[in-house]
């Protein structure tokens, strides 16, 4: 069963909070139950992200993304066999109709990529003669399109942005090796591949953010599960949400050397700026997990590409950040200079996030279609009454 509980009872009201009759309003939903789920889980007191019952950092360590991709949809991790087939229906599923380029390439010169990416996925679903449909099988199938074609559409949606050639998938590569090249337009190495398969598998679920409770919304009214992804490519493009990746890089570019960090995140101190990368809604007194795994990342990286001096940023502003605010690092604040290492341009920082992201969120869908009932929340009313006109 699906609920929303307001735990007035069992936990003392914060500080603020306003009651109306039996029901507690807290602004952003902070704290609400929204939902039963069995796919993830945040155990902030343990420090770990749980995955179907698995550590998500000991699964990015020793299995790959397609591997945690499979764990999320189905239930399980895939056996030897049960793997092959999953990446033998991806390759299958991985050619995008032309005319979804065409597309992309018809908008504004303007445009954002999360905007192409929202647009091209709008523009698919209606290519899937099954879109009406709810059972597990069809399901199934579009969630494998879905993984299968995320990769394509948004390496191509800068590609299509810059007037460059469209890059086609490889077979012959793995998903994430495959992936990176489009981006790049060039192979890459094992280091590369381990540390951006990393990226998308730290980025791959985390319980319930705004993309994902905007997604099982729209699923409980028995939309399809592309619309649901549309509306999760809508949330995760705000600059408090996704879009903070691409915020990170572009402070520390401005930043430009070790000397810098300090006087220049004391400035937007002082100024009462947002310093973005830093704090969570969830991970409020201790550090992301997901952010010290691409810590170590960052530092592999540099040992091998150099721009020492980029890892020596981040760790004074982590420094500084700690010391004038105890904020520490979310997982953005270490995976934008890994994306940058990479040769991955900024712009795409989102779309990646959101492509890493389209396992969890099927998932999620279709768990809200196993066991579905419909979002409908009440207000606590602050307007006028009585008025006549």
């Amino acid at each position: 069963m699906f609920f929303i509980t307001p735990y007035a009872e069992q936990h003392p009201l914060r500080k603020g909070v306003k009651r109306l009759a039996d029901n507690t309003y807290r602004p952003g939903l902070e704290g609400i139950i929204a939902t039963e789920t069995s796919l993830s889980y945040l155990d902030v007191e343990h420090e770990q992200i749980v995955i179907r019952g698995y550590d998500l950092i000991e699964l990015t360590t020793k299995v790959d993304y397609l591997r945690v991709a499979y764990l999320l949809v189905s239930g399980h991790l895939p056996s030897s066999e049960e793997y092959q087939t999953f990446i033998r229906q991806l390759n299958e599923f991985q050619s995008i109709p032309p005319e979804i380029y065409n597309i992309m390439g018809s908008l504004g010169k303007h445009v954002h990529l999360m905007d192409s990416l929202r647009t091209a996925l709008s523009a698919l679903a209606t290519f899937d003669p099954s879109l009406d449909r709810r059972d597990a099988d069809t399901t199934w199938r579009q969630s494998l399109m879905l993984l299968a074609t995320m990769p394509g559409i948004v390496a191509n949606s800068y590609h299509i942005k810059n007037h460059e050639p469209i890059i086609e998938p490889d077979p012959q590569l793995s998903y994430s090796a495959n992936f990176l090249k489009m981006i790049t337009g060039r192979v890459p190495d094992e280091i590369e591949t381990r540390a951006f398969d990393q990226l998308l598998t730290v980025y791959i679920e985390h319980e319930m953010p705004n993309s994902t409770f905007s997604a099982i919304v729209i699923a409980s009214t028995l939309s399809d599960m592309y619309g649901a992804l549309v509306g999760a490519v809508a949330s995760l493009k705000g600059t408090l949400h996704g879009g903070a990746n691409e915020a990170v890089m572009k402070m520390l570019l401005e930043m430009k050397t070790p000397e810098q960090v300090e006087p220049y995140l004391m400035a937007k101190l002082a100024r009462k700026e947002r310093i973005m990368g830093f704090g969570h809604r969830v991970y409020m007194k201790k550090a992301d997990p997901r952010a010290m795994l691409m810590k170590e990342s960052l530092k592999q990286l540099v040992a091998i590409k150099g721009h020492a001096d980029l890892y020596d940023m981040c760790v004074k502003g982590e420094e500084v950040m700690q010391r004038e605010k105890g904020l520490f690092p979310n997982l953005d604040y270490y995976a934008a200079p890994v994306y940058y290492l990479l040769d991955v341009p900024v712009d795409l920082y989102t779309p990646i996030f959101f492509a890493a992201r389209t396992a969890g969120l099927v998932a999620h869908v279709r768990e809200q279609y196993e066991h579905n009932r419909l979002f409908r929340p009440r207000v606590l009313y602050t307007g006028p009454r009585g008025l006549h006109p």
